[in-house]
């Protein structure tokens, strides 16, 4: 028992020697490293601090913070490094002191490097496709930058690669901020390859200039070749009308779901033996198409170029028009053999500046569209066969009354009559439009060329202004000095001759211009045109509505009751069906071959 006791009494004494002589021993106040060179990003960098009493961490600049700040004893520090601000280099000191004595301390000394002037792109080569529809033809650039840019793309690639607007933030000194910049893109229409180099410059005002960007990225597209279509052949002809219903997103196009030839695709007509204009080049080749019910924001497609046997072609209706300011583009104007075009309900503001080489046009419907004013560019002298021209229905939106209204760019081909409130006058009407007569002109060439004339002139529906030209000043515009026997009386007179009506259009066959805002009177040359009954003027002539820009109620004061004027004046014409019903019984009874007043 005694020696049990002895053993354990030295046990507990040697035990409690070694812990005395632990708790004596003393770790060496220190730190592993007194000196730290770190990048501009910054960062995190740890330090061990040695110590065996209480410590205290602290910066001399603000964008050095140590964690922890303070402590006891042997501890891991990070001395978190904010990213730099400028392109110089800045110092800094982390001072870690002893809490019971001040004047014992350590010292780290940091030095960062500043940022050079640098443009970087995350992806500096982008791969695209020859085709994508307009609101996917687009992709981001992201641009890593200290340093105000403009993006520059060169004049042989500015017709298909355009960039967004975009705002570059320096917001806190050279750190460098991520910009994003858009760039759309146009349709590739070449079987070839097309590329691009865009570069990325420092502006004026950054004063900082391209030899002092330590990085400097460009951007290079690649775009794909678009497929081939073989100009002048059948199988050309229905890759390229394909390739337009895809590019106007035709609504329920069956051409390529349908698994039949094209001779049997709706709305297409092909060359026959026999048909007018036919040669054995254009057997089996497109003569007609028609393009329905689209919903594009961009011009005739590129593959209408390759059209080249086709006749006549249709696009009609579009989506949202009258949100919409397009113009035809160029490819259409290339197919210089069509002879009848329509491109209605489609948007358009403008015509192409090669529109004139479709010089063999003889047939042109531009309505529903969004024309303020009639091209320049259509008149005889550009269009020498055209004899049907449709401008129908150009409004925008509807407005009843133009004396009250506010806004502008409603299309019907406004501008022409346009009220001038400082002259009090109301502009001039396309008085060119009158005069497209059959005779001779001079083509853009100096040669001179048969003009055909138009006998159809359709304006119904549009914004037309004040009183329709009557020419009675006007030397330019002769009188009928003679007519056809048909148009005489039984004394062999006619009413043309003996009353010296102006010979306006006499060839117009029809002629529509009802729900304008016209007022005044009638000109004799319209009341007693050769072929007034057959315009059906009581619906596509004298009916005008609203009210003008001086709040007249649009109406012609002079409009007849009733067709039996002009009848008496052209006794062996055949009656056409085209005078008011309404108005025969009273009012025929007592104006019988007068005019209302």
């Amino acid at each position: 028992m005694k020696v049990r006791y002895y053993i354990a009494s030295t046990l507990l004494t040697v035990a409690t020697l070694a812990a005395c002589s632990q708790a004596d021993k003393q770790v060496s106040f220190g730190i592993d490293s007194n000196s730290i060179s770190i990048d501009a990003a910054g960062g995190t960098e740890k330090v061990r601090v040695s110590a065996s009493e209480n410590w205290i961490a602290s910066s001399n600049v603000p964008w050095i913070t140590v964690s922890p700040a303070n402590g006891r004893g042997t501890k891991e520090c990070s001395l978190i490094i904010d990213s730099a601000i400028t392109n110089t280099v800045r110092n800094g000191v982390v001072r870690i002191v002893k809490a019971e004595n001040s004047s014992e301390y350590q010292e780290i000394r940091v030095e960062q490097k500043g940022f050079d002037y640098a443009i970087t792109l995350d992806e500096p080569t982008v791969e695209i496709k020859n085709y994508a529809s307009l609101d996917d033809r687009y992709f981001d650039v992201r641009v890593k930058t200290n340093v105000d840019f403009d993006v520059k793309i060169p004049d042989s690639v500015a017709s298909w690669v355009k960039v967004g607007q975009y705002d570059v933030n320096l917001d806190h000194g050279l750190r460098p901020r991520e910009v994003t910049v858009r760039v759309t893109w146009g349709i590739n229409s070449l079987p070839k390859e097309r590329k691009a180099e865009i570069l990325f410059t420092p502006t004026a005002d950054s004063q900082v200039s391209d030899e002092m960007l330590a990085q400097n990225d460009r951007l290079y597209i690649n775009q794909e070749s678009a497929e081939p279509i073989e100009r002048g052949t059948r199988a050309g002809d229905s890759v390229a009308l394909l390739g337009i219903a895809r590019s106007l997103e035709i609504w329920g196009s069956s051409w390529e779901s349908s698994g039949e030839k094209m001779d049997n695709w709706d709305g297409v007509t092909l060359w026959e033996e026999g048909m007018e204009g036919y040669v054995d080049s254009l057997k089996g080749r497109v003569k007609y198409a028609q393009f329905y019910m689209m919903s594009t924001k961009e011009g005739i497609p590129f593959e209408v170029q390759y059209l080249t046997g086709a006749q006549e072609l249709e696009f009609y209706s579009n989506v949202n028009t009258f949100q919409l300011n397009l113009s035809t583009g160029p490819y259409i104007c290339q197919l210089k053999q069509l002879k009848r075009l329509t491109i209605g309900a489609f948007g358009l503001t403008e015509l192409d500046e090669n529109f004139t080489n479709l010089s063999n046009l003889e047939y042109l419907d531009l309505g529903s569209n969004n024309f303020e004013q009639i091209p320049e560019v259509i008149n005889p002298k550009n269009f020498p066969k055209l004899h049907v021209l449709r401008l129908a229905n150009n409004q925008r939106r509807l407005i009843h009354d133009l004396s009250n209204n506010i806004s502008t760019n409603f299309g019907g081909l406004y501008q022409h009559t346009k009220y001038n409130s400082s002259t009090e006058t109301f502009g001039e009407f396309p008085t060119w439009l009158l005069r497209w007569e059959p005779g001779t002109t001079t083509d853009s060439k100096g040669e001179e060329v048969a003009v055909t004339g138009l006998d159809t002139l359709i304006l119904s529906a549009n914004y037309f202004q004040g009183s329709l030209p009557d020419f009675k000043d006007d030397a330019s515009v002769p009188v009928y000095t003679e007519a056809p026997d048909s148009l005489k009386n039984a004394s062999g007179e006619c009413v043309l001759v003996t009353k010296g009506i102006k010979r306006v259009m006499p060839q117009l066959k029809m002629f529509a211009i009802n729900l304008n805002r016209l007022t005044g009177e009638l000109p004799e040359w319209v009341l007693y045109h050769p072929s007034l009954d057959w315009w059906n003027p009581y619906t596509l002539f004298f009916t005008q509505e609203g009210k003008d820009e001086k709040g007249n109620l649009a109406g012609f004061s002079n409009e007849p009751a009733n067709m039996n004027y002009y009848y008496e004046a052209f006794p062996k014409k055949d009656l056409a069906d085209s005078s008011n019903d309404e108005e025969e019984g009273t009012d025929s009874g007592s104006q019988t071959g007068t005019l209302r007043k």
